[in-house]
């Protein structure tokens, strides 16, 4: 069975508000240094979401999912 430190609504979060971050870039709400920085943070945010693993969270020795 694969590694995953991510509880289910952990990840839901995560890939909602990444596509929320990659939209408002894409669309032009957020633009400039602010829109790259926070598209960088959408796509990291919707890949930790779909992969279900947390480096930050595998540094930090901390779990959303206790199973």
């Amino acid at each position: 069975m694969k590694y995953v430190n991510e509880a289910g609504w952990d990840r839901v979060v995560r890939i909602i508000l990444g596509i929320a971050l990659i939209v408002l870039n894409l669309t032009g709400v957020i633009s400039g240094v602010l829109g790259t920085v926070l598209l960088v943070v959408g796509i990291i945010a919707l890949l930790t979401g779909i992969i279900g693993v947390c480096p930050a969270y595998m540094l930090l020795k901390f779990r959303t999912n206790k199973a």
